[in-house]
């Protein structure tokens, strides 16, 4: 059973915090720790997303103007040297550490610092040429698929057949409500192999940890959650972050019998099937406004630059220079 500790940017960039994130989640159960290699000077400029897109009174495209985004990336990044010294803290630890790419040119700095398990984002679940590189590079790959159609992860998992692979089912909706979970989509995954998990973004003051419960019910052999030790409101991500004492009570309830979850679920919670839901479905048009931006936040930098062109997406076949 895998307890991903994700870190994300709730380090708000000082590595002291980040150090007592890694020692906390240790205490509390987390099998993995894990950061993001994200670098503002790999974020695109869009044009579309700087005041949003509206036409007949629907949102066509999000606002996210790319100076405020550059502006607060660029105070929350770690240098390769941070996460070196990650992947040695997380080993003196004991638990693995991860990280996820968003940009390819990324990757062999990865591979270099020690990182030996990987997470790929929802957005880049499609990016086959991102996809072809990691199975080259990494043992343990772990792939979230929110906001990702069928054929698209029926793909991804045929590039990665005979590798060893994990997917997470995931909703991108932030925070996502509990009768959006959709947790039966985790018995469609294992078509593709029996390593499936949920990467929960639920709200943690509301919503607890129940999603996750319900998950771990359903067999799920990986959970994922934003962690965080500092207050909810100090951080971007805090809304939807556990804290030790969340991690250590899924851990105490992954260790019951399946009979045993599902008493205690009925009696503390009489509406977790709500989060059942359906094994296939159609993406909300939420889901389809953050998959447009996010799938393209990203890219790698030509050497030569270059306009709208200078960047390398992940999807992309043409090779690195």
């Amino acid at each position: 059973m895998k307890f991903i500790a994700e870190f994300c940017q709730n380090h708000n960039g000082d590595f002291k915090i980040l150090e007592r994130m890694v020692a906390e989640a240790a205490e509390a159960g987390a099998t993995h720790g894990k950061i993001q290699t994200i670098y503002s000077d790999n974020l695109s400029f869009r044009p579309e997303f700087e005041a949003g897109v509206s036409a007949g009174g629907k949102v066509i495209a999000i606002k996210r103007p790319y100076r405020a985004e550059y502006d607060r990336l660029k105070k929350l990044e770690l240098s390769p040297d941070d996460a070196e010294q990650f992947v040695k803290l997380c080993e003196k630890f004991k638990i693995v550490p991860m990280t996820t790419c968003f940009a390819r040119n990324n990757l062999s700095e990865i591979e270099q610092v020690g990182f030996k398990s990987i997470k790929i984002a929802s957005y880049d679940c499609a990016s086959y040429p991102m996809i072809r590189e990691v199975a080259a590079k990494f043992d343990d790959i772990v792939i979230s698929t929110g906001a990702t159609y069928d054929s698209e992860i029926r793909k991804t998992c045929e590039i990665l057949k005979g590798r060893n692979f994990e997917l997470l089912h995931c909703v991108t909706q932030y925070p996502t409500p509990l009768d959006a979970m959709n947790l039966a989509r985790m018995g469609w995954l294992r078509q593709f192999t029996d390593n499936v998990g949920l990467s929960d973004h639920s709200l943690v003051a509301r919503d607890e940890v129940w999603a996750c419960k319900v998950a771990l019910y359903l067999g799920a052999t990986s959970l994922e959650r934003h962690f965080t030790v500092l207050p909810a409101d100090l951080t971007k991500d805090g809304p939807v972050s556990i804290t030790s004492v969340h991690l250590n009570e899924l851990v105490r309830f992954s260790r019951l019998t399946n009979i045993e979850q599902q008493n205690e679920l009925d009696e503390q919670h009489m509406r977790w099937r709500i989060m059942i839901g359906e094994s296939e479905r159609k993406l909300t048009d939420e889901e389809l406004l953050n998959r447009a931006y996010y799938r393209g936040r990203f890219g790698s930098r030509r050497p030569e630059g270059g306009g709208p062109s200078q960047f390398i997406y992940n999807w992309e076949e043409t090779p690195f220079c």
